[in-house]
């Protein structure tokens, strides 16, 4: 009981969304900055992964995120999540923003953490700290290639679609009511998840699909010297889409599942007679 009380509360709750954030992000930002800033000094170049080996990362990175933070807080790793929740499952609104502030705080020390450790190879790859290696740390339209010309506003749709594919299956592994995952093994798919969005919905917009995972690691960078990080390859004012499009795509994603799956699955019914004793037969 001791144990309980000690990790039980807000508190505890934040703690674990910060700690299970900065876990997704060391491993995501970590690997971009190996492929990005690594790859680009190895002869020949890219000899330190590819985009595969990215949304690998990205993937397992969520996975152990979760698996730190599930307990306390259930891991929501994601403001879009958390809102969503909110919204169709009965988590509580007073907890909405402390949420996103965690998870928002945990990101931003992550990428510090990132920023710090690649330093010689960023410094070597982008002696500018430019487009050439914002990538890194946030997300950019077409991830930042100039010969697919995707806007902002095309970035938006990609964030909608891909968030709402996220949440319509989170919602779908994590339902009791459903067919969820045994033997602990929903964060397992739930990475998967990433995974699998990473490598069909990357190209457009690199499939940030959470406004922590985005805004915490550009606000880091830009501390750190990308003094453009606010903005994409065009000039354009960048920064708002991977936050408005995952929380617009979250609850199109949550409510589209509730719509077509949820509200016809089975409820918890009591026993049927004679399966448990009626308390005046005891």
């Amino acid at each position: 009981m001791a144990e309980k009380h000690k990790g039980s509360g807000l508190v505890g709750e934040l703690s674990a969304e910060f700690a299970g954030t900065m876990i997704l992000i060391l491993f995501g930002c970590g690997v971009v900055a190996q492929v990005v800033a690594g790859g680009a000094l190895t002869d020949p170049a890219g000899g330190l992964g590819n985009h595969d080996s990215i949304a690998w990362a990205w993937g397992l990175g969520v996975t152990l995120g979760v698996y730190v933070a599930a307990r306390l807080s259930g891991a929501h790793l994601n403001p879009a999540v958390t809102v969503a929740l909110a919204t169709f499952k009965g988590f509580p609104w007073s907890k909405v923003a402390p949420y996103a502030v965690a998870q928002t705080a945990g990101a931003f020390v992550a990428a510090l953490i990132v920023r710090w450790n690649y330093t010689e190879a960023l410094a070597k790859a982008d002696p500018g700290h430019t487009i050439k290696t914002q990538g890194v740390f946030s997300t950019l339209p077409a991830n930042g290639n100039t010969n697919l010309p995707v806007t902002e506003w095309g970035a938006l749709r990609d964030q909608i679609i891909g968030t709402a594919l996220l949440l319509l299956l989170i919602l779908a592994v994590t339902d009791l009511l459903n067919t969820p995952p045994g033997a602990n093994l929903a964060p397992f798919i739930v990475g998967l998840i990433v995974v699998a969005i990473g490598m069909a919905w990357g190209t457009n917009a690199g499939y940030a699909i959470n406004p922590a995972r985005d805004f915490g690691p550009r606000l880091a960078s830009f501390f750190t010297g990308y003094g453009g990080a606010w903005r994409d390859q065009y000039g354009h004012l960048y920064f708002w889409v991977p936050i408005v499009g995952p929380l617009i795509g979250g609850l199109l994603g949550a409510g589209l599942y509730k719509a077509f799956i949820g509200r016809f699955l089975p409820t918890a019914e009591p026993e049927p007679p004679g399966r448990i004793p009626a308390p005046d037969e005891s």
